[in-house]
Parts: structure tokens; C-alpha cells; sequence
């Protein structure tokens, strides 16, 4: 279960990444070009949010039944914190990527709440390039590289 939910995370995250480029490039050019939020920026945010939402959950069942998190883990948090890799297993991977979805999400709702359709792009734009600028900050590119 384990390798098989792994590999499905290693693969969303191209989904992530890709949906988060889509979203924001949606909105930059509804600002440049001074468009309506029309029903393809509403779905492309969704988009991106639900992706979001789909590899937290799995990261979060991830880190719980991850052989590596406990390793990081077994000499406790003490230990863990003073090894660059075991820190970035068991702390920084998890915590940057929580904050950076909930940053996304506070840009989809705020942005949904927008009245006016530039000011909907630019909550978007804001929140959305935020988090995927945290996302890309913390993934794991080696382990990135392997489902191309």
C-alpha cells in the first residue's frame, strides 16, 4: 500500500504543478487583458485546489505509515532537527506544504468573495503563486524526477 500510494503522490504532484501554472496564468492574463472571471478561470482555480486538496490527504496518510518519516523519527524529534535530511522528512516537507495549500485555499475563497473580476484575478494571483512558490520550495526533486 505504501509504494503504491507513493508512486500515485510522485505523480499528482505533476498535477499540482501544472494546474497551479494553468490557474495563475489564467489570471495574469485576465489582468493584463483586463477580462471577465468567466467559467474556465472558476474551473481551472477549482482545478488546482482540488489537486491540492487530493495530495495533502495523501501525504498527510503518507507521513503516518511512512517507513522513512519513522527513521527520521527514531531518535527522536531532538535528533531529527540536527540532520538536514531527517529535518526535512519528518518537519519541512509537511509543514510547508500544509501552509502553502492553505494559502491556496484562503486565495480561492477569497477570491471567490470578490464582487469585481480583476479584483478576483489579483487574489488569485497573489495567494495562488505564494503557495505553489512554498510547493516548489519543498519537494523533493530527486524523488520528483522518477515516475518521468
Amino acid at each position: 500500500m505504501y509504494a503504491t500510494l507513493l508512486t500515485v503522490h510522485n505523480l499528482l504532484r505533476w498535477a499540482v504543478l501544472l494546474g497551479g501554472l494553468y490557474a495563475i496564468t489564467k489570471s495574469v492574463l485576465g489582468i493584463m487583458h483586463k477580462r471577465d472571471f468567466t467559467k474556465q478561470e472558476n474551473l481551472s482555480h477549482a482545478l488546482f485546489v482540488g489537486f491540492c486538496h487530493l495530495q495533502l490527504v495523501l501525504g498527510l496518510i503518507l507521513y503516518f505509515i511512512s517507513p522513512v518519516v519513522d527513521q527520521a523519527l527514531a531518535n527522536g524529534m531532538g535528533a531529527a532537527m540536527k540532520d538536514p535530511t531527517s529535518r526535512f522528512v519528518a518537519v519541512e516537507h509537511i509543514s510547508t506544504m500544509i501552509i502553502a495549500i492553505v494559502l491556496i485555499q484562503v486565495g480561492r475563497t477569497l477570491s471567490k468573495k470578490q464582487t469585481e473580476a480583476m479584483a478576483k484575478h489579483k487574489k488569485a494571483v497573489v495567494f495562488f503563486s505564494i503557495g505553489l512558490i512554498l510547493i516548489l520550495s519543498r519537494i523533493p526533486w530527486k524523488a520528483a524526477m522518477w515516475p518521468l
